[in-house]
């Protein structure tokens, strides 16, 4: 007897004018993680909304335990065995955490009259926990948790929902180290349960530790399937982009100039410690370090988010004042957030109007919006930014992570700032959109811009920084210029190393 659970039979599903599945063949094992990995847009997450039931193939085959089936919606599929943690989390903000975790299994004290049993549901929750090992309280209201939080509710969801397939798309996006090994340990449990597990990601480093094989898909076509453990990154990188592991990282030599801004001790709730830097003229200035090291809270503190208790900020040797984002966009600084969908775009709006946000006085007249200059300036910024869409007119909900990431950045580019804060801005997208903006960020430079990077991407920093500052525990305990730079010092700094 075969151990398929799922299979795919020359699939095709026609998504839009210029995008399409074509001849997709895929197929699942019992108790295996397959990865599907691919860029943004190259039809990862649609090829699994068939599997879902959110679209139903124009032609082609599907099989589930060896039977023909039609999938005409979630709720059929959940029925069926099998369940979706989105990248986008999709929960009951009004319910508690425990509601929206044992929403359809909730524990009755009469069956008769559907009356729910809240003690045992908060006690199931609490064991449920402890045993994924989640700090959490299954009282709180979801509409008071984090990100991370929610998307470890979703997982917990999946855990109980006892899905004989469990589609995970983009499941880390928003998880610590720590979370992220939390759920690798989840997974692993899954798969010695017999569960089936759909994995879409385009992180190299989380393929190795759980993948048994790997799809790899490019302009809605898998270009091969293989084992894991026959595949290297620089194969895959090829496949999926046509990049060689070289060009990941396209850095420009250009001397900087002279100092733009300086931050002289620096204060903010109790977390940011004495901080002091500079950044010159046409500089790429990298930060990084550890989770919960200050990192963003220094983007936020600049951009006049985030209080500041002390400390002084100068701009081309003056001083500035900051209380809001109003002031810091005033001062010629723009701020690409790590949180796109709830800091960075207005996700109802469409395209043109995310990108001329920041800068509305361009596009308007004296009473109305000058909308041949709107289009005009958007498909600028469209084409030089590789900005796919289906239509001007969609809203950014619509698009994929890394071109809502390259939305947000065509908003601050038409903002004309001198000074761009980029807090993760590669968080959630894939190589070759990952490309796009590392080129953009030359193009900013050339032009005479400057940047602060932060990323917990160490690769990253060391590929596309002049230099590098290193925080600890709210601290900034080394300066590294890009000469002396790399992993191994880097590390060392970041988890408390001292000064040689």
């Amino acid at each position: 007897m075969s151990d398929t659970i799922f299979l795919m039979k020359n699939i095709n599903k026609r998504l839009s004018e210029s995008f399409a599945l074509e001849n997709i063949n895929l197929d699942l094992q019992r108790g295996e993680v397959h990865i599907l990995l691919g860029e943004n847009g190259a039809g990862k997450t649609s090829l699994m909304n068939i599997l879902w039931g959110i679209y139903s193939p124009d032609s082609g085959e599907l099989y589930f335990e060896g039977q023909p089936i039609s999938i005409q919606s979630p709720s059929h599929a959940k029925k069926m065995g099998i369940t979706m943690i989105h990248q986008e989390v999709s929960l009951f903000d009004h319910f508690s955490v425990a509601e929206n975790i044992f929403l359809d299994k909730k524990p009755l004290l009469s069956q008769n009259f559907k009356l729910i049993d809240w003690s045992k549901m908060y006690q199931n929750c609490q064991e449920l926990f402890e045993k994924l090992n989640f700090d959490m309280d299954g009282r709180e209201l979801v509409r008071n948790l984090g990100n991370s939080q929610r998307q470890l509710v979703e997982i917990a969801k999946a855990y109980v929902s006892n899905a004989k397939i469990i589609i995970m798309d983009e499941p880390t996006s928003t998880l610590t180290d720590v979370e992220t090994e939390h759920l690798f340990k989840i997974i692993r449990e899954l798969k010695k349960e017999g569960v089936s597990v759909f994995y879409i990601s385009h992180r190299f480093e989380e393929i190795r530790q759980i993948g048994d094989r790997v799809s790899v898909m490019r302009d809605g076509k898998i270009i091969c399937t293989e084992s894991v453990s026959s595949m290297n990154e620089n194969n895959i990188i090829h496949m999926m982009t046509g990049l060689d592991l070289k060009d990941r990282y396209p850095k420009l030599t250009i001397k900087p100039g002279k100092e733009i801004l300086s931050v002289t001790n620096l204060n903010v709730d109790n977390v940011l410690k004495n901080i002091n830097f500079s950044l010159r003229r046409r500089e790429i200035l990298g930060i990084t370090g550890m989770v919960g090291s200050g990192r963003s809270k220094i983007a936020k503190s600049i951009f006049g988010i985030d209080k500041i208790d002390s400390g002084e900020i100068r701009i081309e040797n003056k001083k500035v004042t900051i209380h809001s984002p109003s002031d810091a966009i005033k001062a010629g600084i723009g701020y690409v957030t790590e949180d796109r969908s709830t800091e960075g775009l207005f996700m109802s709006l469409k395209i043109p109007h995310n990108i001329t946000a920041s800068s509305i006085d361009q596009v308007s007249g004296k009473f109305l919006m000058k909308l041949d200059k709107e289009r005009d300036i958007v498909n600028n910024y469209t084409n030089r930014l590789n900005i796919k869409c289906g239509s001007l007119n969609d809203e950014v909900a619509y698009l994929s992570g890394g071109n809502q990431q390259k939305v947000v950045l065509a908003k601050w580019m038409m903002s004309k700032s001198k000074i761009f804060i980029m807090d993760e801005p590669t968080r959630g997208i894939d190589i070759a959109s990952k490309v796009d903006v590392y080129n953009l960020m030359n193009e900013l430079v050339r032009k005479g811009a400057s940047i602060i990077l932060t990323s917990s991407d160490i690769n990253e920093v060391l590929g596309m920084c002049d230099r590098i500052l290193v925080l600890y525990r709210g601290e900034i305990v080394a300066e590294i210029p890009r000469s002396e730079a790399s992993q191994e010092k880097i590390m060392y700094y970041a988890t408390g190393g001292k000064k040689i």
